[in-house]
C-alpha cells in the first residue's frame, strides 16, 4: 500500500514549470498542461490550487492586445515631506494605471498608463500632477513592445 502525502506544500521545478505555462496562456486548461508534464489533470489542479493558497500566485488576469491601445511610461518625483507609499496608492487608483513601482535614482516612482488613445493617456498624466506631493514627471509614449 502506498503512504498518502498530508498538506504538501509544492515549490519545486514542476510547479516553476506550470507556472511558465500559465504566463504564457492563463486559459490553457490543466489536461493540457499535465499532458506536457506527464501529469494528471487533477495533479496541475491540486498543485495550482496549492500555489493560489500560499500566495505564490496572486492572480489570474488578462493582457489585452496592443492593436488599439497606447502606452506610456510616467517616471514620477515625490516631494520629500510625502510618503512615496501614500503618492503610489493613489497612482495605482488612477484610470488606466497599469502599473506602479517604486524605484531608486532621480525619479521615486515609475507608472506604466494604458489607454485607447493619447488624449486618454494625457487626462490620466493631468490626474498624476494633481496628486498631493508630485512635484515632476517625465514621460515617455511606448512606440513598440519589442519582448
Amino acid at each position: 500500500m502506498g503512504r498518502r502525502r498530508k498538506d504538501v506544500t509544492y515549490s519545486d521545478g514542476v510547479d516553476k514549470k506550470i507556472i511558465g505555462f500559465l504566463r504564457e496562456n492563463s486559459r490553457e486548461s490543466f489536461v493540457d498542461i499535465g499532458k506536457k508534464l506527464n501529469l494528471s489533470e487533477s495533479a496541475v489542479r491540486r498543485r495550482v490550487k496549492n500555489m493560489v493558497s500560499s500566495g505564490t500566485i496572486k492572480k489570474f488576469t488578462v493582457e489585452l492586445g496592443e492593436t488599439n491601445t497606447t502606452s506610456a511610461v510616467v517616471l514620477v518625483s515625490v516631494d520629500s515631506a510625502t510618503e512615496t507609499a501614500k503618492v503610489s496608492q493613489k497612482l495605482a487608483k488612477l484610470d488606466g494605471v497599469r502599473t506602479v513601482y517604486e524605484i531608486t535614482g532621480q525619479y521615486d516612482i515609475t507608472t506604466v498608463i494604458t489607454a485607447d488613445t493619447i488624449s486618454a493617456i494625457n487626462s490620466t498624466i493631468d490626474a498624476l500632477r494633481k496628486i498631493p506631493g508630485v512635484v515632476d514627471t517625465n514621460t515617455v509614449i511606448i512606440l513598440k513592445k519589442v519582448v
